[in-house]
């Protein structure tokens, strides 16, 4: 385990709008407003053909294949995430989001592109004097945090 310390600055309350990219809302909003790391918790729809990475096809295997699942139609959408910059100081949501629709729910990452449908509500904590970054890291390609 590896750790450090921060503080908690700005709390900003955020309304995502149909058709926005979430991964891209936030990390545009969080250069827009300064902040450089935070955590989030969001809820509202996501909109059919939103894209989840649900896993490594190989949890184990010296490449990692992810794999990805496209939602069929509108669902209900719940996630929470961090907020670091990257090796460029450009900030990085990493948000795991869980989708569902009558019985069936889909729980993944949201980098390759969660849309919203007509609403999506965020809760950024702003975190400050922390010096964490997300680095790449060549045994697993993934860009790990490293809390400073």
């Amino acid at each position: 385990m590896q750790y450090s310390e921060a503080g908690i600055g700005r709390v900003f309350v955020i309304r995502l709008e149909d058709g926005d990219i979430v991964h891209e809302a936030i990390e545009g909003f969080a250069v827009e407003q300064g902040i450089r790391a935070g955590a989030l918790i969001m809820l509202g729809g996501a909109d059919k053909d939103s894209r989840l990475v649900v896993g490594p096809e190989d949890g184990r295997a010296h490449s990692i294949i992810p794999m990805t699942r496209m939602l069929e139609d509108v669902s209900e959408a719940a996630g929470t995430g961090t907020l670091f910059p990257d090796e460029n100081g450009r900030p990085v949501l990493h948000m795991h989001m869980a989708c569902g629709r009558e019985e069936k729910t889909v729980t993944g990452c949201v980098r390759t592109g969660v849309k919203v449908w007509q609403i999506m509500e965020a809760i950024l904590i702003e975190l400050t004097n922390t010096e964490a970054v997300r680095k790449h890291d060549p045994y697993t390609g993934f860009a790990l945090l490293r809390p400073a």
